[in-house]
């Protein structure tokens, strides 16, 4: 039924479509700039055979039930066009306006079609293969941040495409303002000065005739049955027809009298039992027919009004899954309906169990299913006979209303309502005994059930219904039965005269002159109006008289409020209203339109019932009355409406008893849910329903006028069946926004469903003046359909926002739409940061600075101090010297154990042992490396033992060791080159590897990858010298190289820091202190050992601090993932470090298994397990992390996180004294303004920060603004400052880039303690004291980091962390598994993998879109859908967003697609 549905069918040559081809035209010399198209992968673009489809007839457009073709039924659509012109012509009455018309329908149209074929030149749909991913190192060394993109790429130039396009002028954007800095408020519109406003008088209340009671009209339905019965037992009461038009079935007044009784007995006395019958008078009874029974629904109703039992006719269910299935099972609960009246044919069909039960349908109650054939009844005894009573009070029946949610409501009709509705039809259509009427409508409701099923009894007609099935193949059938019956009334909705005129094709023996009344159901419908037009146009020739044609205006709540009276004076024309589009926006009539583009041409429905009071009341708040020029909500006071919503006493208070100001009346109002305004001569008219009403800044928009606009465009063309197109809104930012889903034809290419979309947009962006915010296209047949093939308008907006509607195509216009944006942050002029000092000393905020313990403390465990004397008393500042000193004194202490993927000991190094290791080493280094002292030595080593000997050879030799990760050897292509830049970079001298790795490096397809002539000399050390080196080396200086420390940071950059001696003494005592490290403890280590911290801990703390370090190369935890937390409780570790992907991995590997491993597993002794990172605490995994192993014994917390960067590897580590761990919750919208603002938990825009671990000893810690170096106070976020004694010395670069070296490890403040020189980590973060205390008793400072200042985005002046952005975006949908997000020219694009069908690609964009909008106020510029595993992620589990921004726009990702939002 239309009403759930903007499907619709119109006259394609109509005004409104001369209005669209002229506002595409004056778009066209605007010059619009074209739209960058979306790209899709070939797999998506599905290039179908059209045999797989029913073709796309036009001349049908079934509402959903299949196809609708006929023998006779032509399907080209040349035909359908030609038949366009015909149309056209015979409107007009020229040939020249409908070839104008149609040769500019058939044009290019838009400016933006021309300049498409530009950009489609370069847009090929896809790729086959996905390209290796190339980590472009080498653009991003010496650290520079400005990262150079290649700007040949396809992408960036549709970039670029849409970045011009976005700098056309939009509409002036709303006032929008802030209060205070951070309290983002969006503002509501102001109303504009200029818009037109109502300036007629108050409308008074318009009154219908009289309604005459005729002296023979019967007392109540039933006895007016009874009376046709008895009197007229033969005469016919209703024709069915079969699928081929021949009359199936001839159902006469005497017998729907006898069955309705046999029903009424049956139902009263078959049921249940004599004592405990299941109905009694005034139950809820469902009735389920088909649409092509109507005779057995016509004698199921009159039974139950005889039986006295209230019928509530539904839709018959076809699936459990039905579209809006489920809320009609709500009704029937709400109603208390235990049984279902059916046929036979329905109740064989439905949807059975194996027993042959029919199930319970979802959402539904438990019904009894009772079959209404009169064989399967018994006979009533000749004594039992129906009580006939005088219409009254009781409830004579409950229709069934769809509202704009998807939720159903029943409104009840009482009996004295359905007899004086019966009476008001048969007065205003002259109804008289005997006539007939043909029947298109659905007679379970509405206008169909009051005519066909209802007033034609009271009036003993001769109804012939069509069902729809029979309309699906042959659009004729109707008018064919006119004129053999020669009927004189006809019941239609403007889809039957569409259908009837597309399909018609002069047929000869055609007579309409039999007509007095042709009910147009859908008069209401602004576009009702063309298809009136067109169908007297072509059948005015036929005998169809204009004045014949009579729309009406109905509604479920006030029944017919309205309808065209049928006259002999043909001289009398209809009314006719132009109205301004602009004026009904905003809610007032205006028929002078200066924009003759923008009008809406409305017919009238006729004047108000006989006996009732009309009124028009303003659609918001308390009912009032309008003024005569402005558009509200029809109110009808009359004993013919609905009574209540059955149930719901409040929603039935504000709908059917409304009083409005000082009008009265003898009956309350009731809410038409109509929008309109009563013309001149007491005409109505409507232009629109509150349902599709939709308000968009402010301005009020009708679904239904939308839908009218998108079908002008070309529809036969284009849109599936010429008419599948769907109109709601969604909420998103505080305002309406407008989505159109329509159905695309199966033969149509992405480029013509391409132009058609933005066609569409420019029309209703020049018509409404208002912009659409999502079009969406879904192949064809797929949106949820009514029974009777409507489009079910709640399913599919429903669908659309679960993201499962699978479009095959979108295009998101957020900026356009999107103008109650905040106001982006203007910057304050700069304040010094001397007055910040100062004024955060009045307000009481402290200086945000922190300190760890002072390195210098004793401890005071006795084994420790006879170590530290020792140290002190030897001068120990070199780790070299530790070593042999500890294979002296405790020669066979194991340092280190190495597990392989079984948890076995691979391996194992004593103290003695690692010393000789390293002296054979040394040798080598001197006899066939022939270095010198200071040479860089690259060490290419799997993670192990092996890399720990060859670190201390190097020391042992006086080289200068750098580990490098060694290339994949399944992944060649992609890693070696990381392998040979580093190389390079760092000027080594030799490599040094073992003989598996050597083999590899000179491998075919390492001379693929990589130029193999030019490595430095390769030395294997799996085979050593026998002999020692003569002498160690000893350094002379403490402050000179240890080693070089090179990592990629997660924008990409390739940076290797000098380490001194004295920096890596000073780290290992500072680990050593804080997690309380000696030689009887074991600590076990999950970390890749190549940069940071994670090498500190694999290498140099046990040497240092004497413990047993148990060795875990992540890459086994792939094989094995319970290896990791199997080897902490097999050696009753009580100290581990691990990574974010290694926690990952065990939390996702193991999540199913906790049961099992409670058996072996116990991780009660943990006492700290550290995650080692270079980035904001990842919260949502530490905790999932520890509330899964917590049945495991794991202490919720010992989990907690380190801290570390370039300029410091180590700045904060939890360890084992201080308090835990705390979180806090700030405002993420004043963290954008770099403010701090605590929240409560929960509370709207927090976000959680977790501690990045206790900073360490001998760590001092300042945060200062970043741009003027000046210290801040704890409210505000700022850039973490370091000084330590192990920060780093410098990066090591090949050009010795000065002013970045000194700026990031030798700053100064501006202000306050200028003296100190600190290192700048790049991080911004801030300080909180809290109120716990440390171990010195000291109120405890936690550090949060927040995110780094190279990857935070500036955008509309505020700064935002990628990570925020992820994270919801995440959210949003269950096949997103990781996102990534970037900035490319001020454009937001936002990178996602898929978990799922391609066909969910597109889904997701418009949820990622309102996501990001509603949760960060950002508008997206780009969506990216891609492949699980295509974002790139570095060994420490961090996303590196830089090298897919920059793999993205060199076109390298094979996305499954992108969308380019307008």
């Amino acid at each position: 039924p239309v009403s759930s549905n903007m499907s619709i069918l119109l006259c394609v040559a109509d005004v409104h479509t001369e209005a669209v081809q002229a506002a595409l035209a004056k778009q066209k010399e605007r010059g619009k700039m074209a739209v960058p198209m979306p790209s899709k992968r070939r797999s998506l673009v599905v290039q179908s055979s059209m045999d797989a489809y029913t073709p796309p007839d036009t001349s049908s457009g079934s509402e959903g039930e299949g196809s609708m073709q006929g023998e006779g039924t032509p399907t080209s659509s040349q035909g359908s066009i030609n038949m366009e012109n015909w149309i056209s012509r015979a409107i007009h009455g020229s040939t020249t306006s409908s070839t104008t018309s149609s040769s500019s329908t058939q044009s290019g149209g838009s400016g933006a079609a021309s300049r498409l074929a530009d950009v489609m030149g370069q847009t090929h749909l896809g790729k086959s293969g996905k390209p290796p991913f190339n980590y472009n190192l080498h653009t991003y060394l010496h650290l520079s941040t400005s990262v150079c993109v290649p700007v040949g790429g396809r992408v960036s130039a549709k970039i670029q495409q849409l970045v011009n396009t976005l700098k056309r002028p939009k509409r002036p954007p709303l006032r929008e303002f802030f209060v205070d800095d951070f309290e983002e408020l969006l503002e509501v519109q102001q109303p504009d000065p200029n818009q037109p406003k109502a300036e007629g008088a108050q409308m008074l209340a318009l009154r219908g005739e009289q309604l005459g009671v005729v002296t023979n009209w019967p007392l109540s339905l039933e006895a007016a049955l009874q009376r046709w019965g008895t009197i007229s037992p033969k005469a016919p009461c209703l024709t069915t027809m079969d699928t081929n038009g021949k009359p199936l079935y001839i159902l006469t007044y005497g017998k729907l009298w006898t069955r309705s009784i046999k029903v009424a007995y049956n139902i009263l006395h078959k049921l249940g039992s004599k004592q405990e019958p299941m109905l009694r008078p005034g139950d809820r009874v469902a009735l389920v027919f088909p649409n092509n029974d109507p005779a057995a629904f016509m004698v199921a109703f009159y039974g139950c009004l005889l039986a006295e039992v209230v019928p509530v006719p539904i839709e018959v269910p076809l699936t459990r899954k039905d579209a809006g299935s489920q809320q009609i099972g709500f009704l029937l609960g709400s109603c208390g309906v235990t049984v279902a009246l059916t046929s036979d044919a329905c109740h064989k069909g439905l949807p059975k169990s194996p027993t042959g039960e029919i199930p319970q349908f979802k959402g539904w109650p438990k019904l009894m299913w009772f079959v209404t054939e009169s064989k399967h009844l018994s006979k009533p005894p000749r004594d039992w006979f129906p009580h006939i009573k005088d219409a009254n009070n009781e409830t004579a029946y409950i229709e069934y209303k769809t509202c704009k949610d998807g939720s159903v409501l029943g409104v009840t009709v009482m009996r004295i309502a359905l007899l004086t509705h019966c009476q008001t039809l048969t007065q205003s259509c002259g109804y008289t005994e005997a006539e007939t009427i043909v029947n298109v409508l659905d007679f379970k409701k509405d206008v169909g059930l009051w005519h066909g099923i209802l007033t034609s009894v009271m009036n003993m007609m001769h109804v012939i219904s069509i069902p729809y099935s029979l309309m699906k193949v042959n659009p004729l059938s109707w008018i064919q039965k006119v004129c053999q019956y020669k009927a004189k009334v006809a019941c239609v909705k403007s889809r039957d005269m569409h259908w009837a005129l597309v399909a018609h094709r002069d047929q000869r023996d055609i007579n309409l002159s039999s007509l007095r009344m042709l009910v147009v159901a859908d008069g209401a419908n602004p576009w009702s109006i063309s298809s009136c037009d067109a169908f007297l146009n072509v059948f005015q020739s036929k005998g169809l008289k204009p004045e014949v044609i009579c729309p009406c205006a109905s509604s479920p709540e006030a029944l017919t409020v309205a309808i065209r009276r049928p006259t002999d004076d043909s001289n009398q024309t209809p009314g006719r209203g132009v109205l301004s589009m602009q004026g009904l926006s905003h809610g007032v009539i205006r028929v002078d339109s200066e924009e003759k583009l923008s009008v809406l041409t409305l017919q009238d429905v006729g004047t108000v019932m006989p006996g009732a009071l009309m009124c028009v009341v303003k659609p918001d708040g308390v009912p009032q009355l309008c003024k005569t020029d402005e558009i509200g909500e029809l109110c009808v006071g009359s004993i013919a409406t609905g009574t209540s919503y059955y149930g719901l006493s409040g929603m039935t208070k504000n709908t059917f008893e409304v009083s409005v100001g000082a009008l009265i009346s003898e009956y309350p109002f009731t809410r038409t849910g109509l929008l309109g305004f009563v013309g001149p001569g007491g005409l109505c008219f409507i232009a629109g329903k509150m349902d599709g009403l939709m308000v968009v800044g402010g301005r009020r928009h009708n679904a239904d006028d939308i839908v009218a606009t998108a079908l002008a465009v070309e529809p036969m063309k284009f849109v599936y069946r010429g008419r599948w197109i769907a109109v709601f809104s969604i909420s998103v930012l505080h305002d309406e926004r407008i989505v159109v889903v329509a159905e695309q034809r199966p033969d149509s290419t992405e480029e013509d469903s391409f132009q058609w979309m933005s066609r569409v947009l420019q029309a209703i962006d020049g018509i409404h003046q208002v912009g659409v915010y999502c079009l969406a296209l879904v192949p064809s047949n797929t949106l949820p359909k009514t029974p009777l093939g409507g489009i079910h308008l709640s399913e599919t907006k429903q669908l659309f926002l679960e993201g499962s509607l699978h479009p095959c195509n979108v295009l998101m216009c957020p900026h356009t739409c999107v103008t109650n944006l905040p106001k982006p942050r203007q910057k304050q002029p700069e304040i010094g940061p001397a007055s910040v000092m100062v004024g955060n000393l009045v307000s009481g905020k402290r200086i945000a600075q922190a300190s760890g313990r002072d390195l210098g403390q004793m401890e005071d465990n006795d084994q420790a101090r006879k170590v530290c004397v020792l140290c002190c008393s030897l001068r120990f500042l070199f780790l070299s010297e530790v070593l042999q000193w500890r294979a002296q004194t405790t020669p066979d202490h194991v340092l280190y154990t190495l597990l392989n993927c079984r948890g076995t000991i691979a391996s194992s190094l004593t103290c003695v042992q690692l010393h000789k290791r390293a002296e054979k080493i040394a040798t080598m280094l001197a006899e066939r490396g022939h270095l010198q002292d200071g040479d860089h030595v690259a060490l290419v080593y799997p993670p192990g033992i092996d890399l720990i000997a060859a670190f201390y050879g190097c020391l042992y030799a006086g080289c200068v060791p750098i580990t490098v990760r060694p290339p994949h050897p399944q992944n060649i292509a992609t890693t070696l080159p990381t392998v040979k830049m580093i190389v390079e970079v760092s000027r080594s001298a030799c490599m040094m590897t073992t003989a598996v790795i050597c083999k590899l490096l000179r491998s075919k397809e390492a001379s693929a990858a990589v130029d193999v002539r030019t490595w430095p000399p390769v030395l294997d050390t799996d085979d050593l010298p026998k002999k020692k080196p003569p002498l160690l080396y000893k350094p002379s200086n403490p402050d000179t190289l240890a080693y070089l420390d090179f990592s990629v940071s997660t924008t990409g950059m390739l940076a290797g820091v000098k380490m001194s001696h004295t920096a890596t003494s000073a780290f290992c005592r500072s680990i050593k202190l804080q997690c309380e490290l000696y030689p009887s403890r074991e600590v076990a280590i999950c970390l890749d050992p190549y940069c940071g911290l994670g090498f500190v801990l694999w290498c140099l703390c046990s040497v240092y601090s004497g413990h047993q370090s148990i060795l875990i190369p992540p890459s086994e935890l792939e094989v094995n993932p319970a290896l990791w937390l199997l080897a902490v409780s097999q050696y009753k570790v009580r100290d581990t470090f691990c990574s974010y992907s290694v926690m990952e991995l065990c939390t996702k590997g193991l999540g199913l298994q906790t049961e099992s491993l409670k058996v072996g597993l116990d991780l009660s002794r943990v006492r700290t397990c550290v995650v080692v990172a270079e980035e904001r605490p990842r919260i949502a995994l530490t905790q999932s992390f520890s509330k899964l192993f917590k049945d495991l014994g794991l202490h919720p917390r010992a989990v907690s996180t380190s801290f570390g960067c370039r300029v410091n590897l180590a700045i904060c580590l939890q360890g084992t004294s201080g308090p835990d761990p705390t979180t806090v919750y700030v405002d993420m919208r004043a963290l954008r303004h770099d403010r701090v603002r605590l929240v409560e938990r929960g509370s709207p825009h927090s976000l959680p920060l977790m501690e990045s671990g206790k900073i360490l000893p001998g760590v001092r810690i300042i945060i200062a603004n970043p741009e003027t170096k000046g210290p801040l106070g704890d409210s505000h976020l700022g850039e973490i400052w370091v000084c330590s004694g192990h920060n780093a010395s410098g990066y090591f670069t090949v050009y010795g880039d000065e002013a970045l070296q000194s700026d990031h490890f030798t700053s100064r403040l501006s202000f306050g303690d200028t003296q100190t020189i600190w290192a700048r980590t790049g991080y911004l973060g801030f300080l909180r004291r809290t109120q716990l205390t440390d171990a010195s008793g000291e109120r405890h400072d936690a550090l949060y980091v927040v995110g780094a200042l190279d990857e935070a985005m500036e955008l509309r002046g505020m700064r935002y962390h990628p990570i925020d952005i992820e994270t919801s975006v995440i959210r949003t949908h269950k096949s997103i598994t990781e996102c990534a997000v970037f900035t490319w020219t001020n454009l937001l694009v936002v990178v996602v993998e898929l978990d799922g069908s391609e066909q969910e690609a597109l889904d997701l964009v418009p949820l990622v879109t309102n996501v990001v909008l509603e949760e960060h106020y950002l508008i997206v510029g780009v969506v990216v859908v891609v492949d699980i595993g295509v974002i790139p992620i570095n060994s420490r589990g961090e996303k590196q967003r830089m090298h897919l921004r920059d793999g993205f726009l060199a076109d390298q990702l094979d996305p499954i697609y992108v969308a380019y939002n307008m």
